[in-house]
C-alpha cells in the first residue's frame, strides 16, 4: 500500500535512478481498436490478456517505477483470478490512476479541447487510495496551428490540471500533470518552443494557486521537436538542448523529476533524446520517461493476441524498458541498443 508514503516520497520513487515509468492506461475501446488495426483478432479477454502480460513481465521491476493504469485495470483479475493491481504493488511498482474520462470540445472554442472528469473525483481518488493507487496522471492535449493553443484553451487547461493535483494530493496520491504539446502539425522546432514555454508558465501559475506541493508533484512533458509535418527535423542535439532550455525558463527547481511522453516519436528517437539531455547536461531535476506507445509498440506487433507469443512479446517489453532506464542516467547507445538486440 501507498499510503503510508508522503506524496513527495511517491514522487522520488517514480524517478529512482535508472528507472520511469510505463503508461498503459488505454482504455479497452481505442485498445481494440489499435489491436484490430495490427491485423490482430479482437475477443472479449483480449484487454485482459494484454493487461496481464504487461503488468507481469518478467524483472520488468529493474526499470519500471510505475504503471499508469485505467479504472477497469485497477479492478482486473488475472486468468487466474488474481488482481493485477496487487500483482503491480507486490513487485514493488507503484501503481498509477488515470481518473480522466476522455476530451471534450471546451465551450466557446474553435474545437479546442479540455480534460472531463472532475464530478465525484475527490470521492473516486479516496478509494483509489485506500487500493494502493499511489499516483494520478491528468492530460491535457494542447494543438499548434496558426492560432492555437488559444490563452483561453491555455488556461482551462491548466486550472482543471491543479485543480486535479490538489485534490490528488488532498487523497495523499503524487500528481503528475501532463501540459502536451502535441507532435502532429507542420510547425517548426521554434514554434513549438514559444508554445511550450507559454504552457510551462500557466502551468505553474495555476499549480500555485491550488497551493500544490510542488515537492510531491511531478510533470509529464512532451519534448520541443518539429511538427512531424514540418519539412525540416530538428536533429537529437537540438531536441535536446531546446527541451532543457524550455524547462529551465519554466519549471521550478522543486519538482523532483520530469517524465516524458513519446508523443508519437520513433522508439529509437524517443529513447536518444532522453539519453542526450541526461548526458549531456546538468539538471536540477531527474529527466526519465513515462511512455506508451515507445515501449509497448513492439511488444504488441510481436504479441499479436497469441498466448504463444506473449513470453517473447514481454522479452521486447523489457528491453525497450532497459533501454530507456540507461537513458535515464545517460547511459544509452546506439552499440549498447544493437548488442542487446543480437543476444
Amino acid at each position: 500500500m501507498m499510503t503510508s508514503l508522503s506524496t513527495k516520497e511517491i514522487a522520488n520513487r517514480l524517478v529512482a535512478r535508472g528507472k520511469g515509468i510505463m503508461a498503459a492506461d488505454r482504455p479497452r475501446q481505442p485498445f481494440e481498436h489499435m489491436l484490430a488495426a495490427t491485423g490482430s483478432s479482437v475477443h472479449q479477454d483480449s484487454y485482459r490478456d494484454w493487461s496481464e502480460l504487461l503488468f507481469t513481465a518478467p524483472a520488468l521491476e529493474d526499470y519500471v517505477s510505475g504503471i499508469i493504469m485505467t479504472d477497469e485495470q485497477t479492478r482486473m483479475t488475472s486468468a487466474a483470478g488474481e488482481s493485477l493491481l496487487e500483482r503491480v504493488i507486490d513487485r514493488g511498482m507503484i501503481p498509477g490512476i488515470s481518473p480522466f474520462t476522455g476530451m471534450v470540445e471546451l465551450a466557446g472554442s474553435c474545437g479546442e479541447t479540455v480534460g472531463s472528469g472532475l464530478d465525484g473525483l475527490r470521492e473516486r481518488l479516496a478509494e483509489y487510495a485506500a487500493m494502493g493507487v499511489g499516483f494520478s496522471k491528468w492530460r491535457a492535449a494542447l494543438q499548434i496551428g496558426p492560432h492555437t493553443p488559444s490563452e483561453y484553451a491555455i488556461a482551462a487547461n491548466t486550472y482543471v490540471m491543479a485543480q486535479v493535483a490538489a485534490l490528488s494530493q488532498e487523497a495523499g496520491i503524487a500528481p503528475i500533470v501532463e501540459p502536451e504539446v502535441m507532435l502532429v502539425g507542420d510547425h517548426t522546432i521554434e514554434r513549438c518552443f514559444e508554445i511550450t514555454e507559454r504552457v510551462l508558465r500557466r502551468t505553474f501559475e495555476a499549480l500555485y494557486l491550488h497551493r500544490v506541493e510542488l515537492a510531491g508533484t511531478l510533470v509529464k512533458a512532451s519534448m520541443v521537436v518539429s511538427g512531424n509535418q514540418c519539412p525540416h527535423q530538428a536533429d537529437v542535439d537540438t531536441v535536446a538542448e531546446m527541451t532543457v532550455e524550455v524547462f529551465r525558463r519554466g519549471i521550478p527547481a522543486a519538482i523532483p523529476g520530469i517524465v516524458f511522453l513519446s508523443g508519437g516519436q520513433s522508439d529509437y528517437h524517443a529513447t536518444a533524446h532522453l539519453n542526450a539531455m541526461n548526458a549531456n547536461y546538468q539538471l536540477p531535476w531527474k529527466l526519465s520517461f513515462s511512455y506508451a506507445r515507445a515501449l509497448q509498440r513492439e511488444p504488441m506487433q510481436i504479441w499479436r493476441n497469441q498466448p504463444e507469443n506473449a513470453p517473447a512479446a514481454q522479452a521486447s517489453l523489457y528491453h525497450r524498458a532497459k533501454m530507456n532506464g540507461l537513458a535515464a542516467i545517460g547511459q544509452w547507445s546506439e552499440a549498447l541498443e544493437s548488442e542487446a538486440l543480437a543476444t
